[in-house]
């Protein structure tokens, strides 16, 4: 019974030593999906505070402000 327990916790502390390795490595690829997401909402930004997209979305508006019911 001793030899079952003293594998039994090897088996643990070998789980949390592989889980403190893989902790750095997951917040690494959060930190990448952060920065990704960040820059595409840059991008839209740009995109959809240019001068014609700007003006079409305005019209759009307009036109639906406007329409009958």
């Amino acid at each position: 019974m001793y030899q079952a327990v003293r594998a039994r916790l090897r088996a643990l502390v070998r789980g949390m030593r592989a889980a403190r390795r893989d902790a750095g490595m997951v917040t690494s690829e959060y930190a990448m999906g952060i920065v990704a997401a960040v820059a595409f909402a840059v991008v839209l930004y740009k995109v959809v505070t240019s001068g014609p997209v700007s003006a079409e979305l305005q019209n759009i508006v307009k036109e639906a402000l406007n329409a009958r019911m």
